[in-house]
């Protein structure tokens, strides 16, 4: 079959896919803490993202993260990464992984990396009970370091996400990477990104600490490394000679990323959006509901792939937000 390339020459192979808009956390620069969420009868059933996902693999995808909202709060997710680690075994998909909250981990850890699940990614913005539980509004700390202790012991590869945020967790960057380096976990900032209405909490620009900060109150402390290497994702990563470990930056703002972007990325209802930051998007759940036959599936999707964007318009550097978009982060998963 012909490989998804998009009008830039990349090859379009990496899917991410969210299973459900619900979570059992609030994180302020996620959703709102009252969120209204989508009636359960608008989410593809899991045998539909199935179908999806794996007319995406037959199509060139090799690497599915599957997100959410909290993904494994979905009813039944089990059975779905069954489903999509037979891809694993036949080649096709080169990776199966998560980004989870970890609140679920003690109970799927052991399941998920029995069917082929190498690593994970959990969120994670501070170490301290007090401030998690404000940031997640309704989150335990202690639950998920027992999640990330549970998935290490199963064979799991963990990754820690840190948003950057200014006057929140600036004060815990050296906490946050010594606390990964003595547990073996790799670690990613994130630059706050502009999605959503304000919620409260103040406004993105007001959260927003650039990465080019925070790597230079590193560079200080540790000997950085820059690494060539690509995960697939956005990420640029370096090594800390003292510790060893790798250090990720995701810099939508500071850095345009787009170049390589090789990623779409599919919700809950069947909606394929083409760029994190921008607005348009295909629908594929009524050709998927239209016809048993995958055809006009893949017709839909090819017709996508052909209007992704060269990259968003994300911009913080006039002291307003440019490129802001509407939706909420848990609407498309990261």
């Amino acid at each position: 079959m012909v490989p998804l390339i998009d009008p830039f020459a990349r090859a379009i192979s990496y899917l991410r896919v969210s299973v459900t808009d619900r979570c059992d956390f609030r994180c302020s620069y996620c959703m709102s803490e009252n969120m209204t969420f989508l009636p359960k009868a608008d989410l593809l059933s899991l045998e539909e993202l199935d179908r999806l996902c794996s007319t995406f693999v037959r199509m060139g995808v090799e690497k599915l993260r599957i997100t959410g909202g909290e993904p494994l709060v979905r009813k039944g997710i089990l059975t779905f990464f069954e489903a999509m680690s037979r891809h694993l075994h036949s080649g096709a998909l080169k990776e199966l992984t998560l980004t989870t909250n970890g609140s679920q981990l003690a109970k799927f850890a052991e399941p998920l990396a029995a069917l082929g699940i190498k690593r994970i990614n959990v969120s994670l913005d501070t170490l301290d009970p007090e401030k998690f539980a404000k940031i997640t509004r309704w989150g335990r700390l202690s639950q998920v370091l027992d999640g990330i202790t549970a998935a290490k012991a199963a064979g799991l590869r963990v990754k820690i996400n840190a948003v950057a945020l200014k006057d929140f967790n600036e004060s815990e960057l050296f906490t946050l990477t010594d606390w990964c380096a003595a547990n073996d976990h790799d670690l990613t900032f994130i630059e706050v990104m502009p999605m959503g209405e304000d919620m409260g909490d103040g406004l993105r620009l007001d959260q927003y600490w650039p990465l080019k900060d925070l790597r230079q109150r590193l560079a200080d402390r540790y000997t950085l490394i820059d690494l060539a290497e690509r995960t697939g994702g956005p990420a640029r990563y370096v090594r800390l000679e003292e510790t060893g470990q790798k250090i990720g930056f995701i810099t939508p703002l500071t850095h345009n990323f787009c170049e390589s972007c090789n990623r779409v990325r599919l919700t809950c209802t069947g909606e394929l959006y083409m760029c994190l930051g921008q607005e348009d998007m295909a629908d594929l759940r009524a050709p998927l509901r239209a016809s048993p036959d995958d055809a006009p599936l893949e017709q839909a999707i090819r017709a996508a792939i052909a209007r992704k964007p060269k990259g968003h318009d994300f911009d913080y550097s006039r002291q307003k937000i440019k490129g802001q978009m509407t939706r909420h982060m848990s609407h498309t998963g990261g």
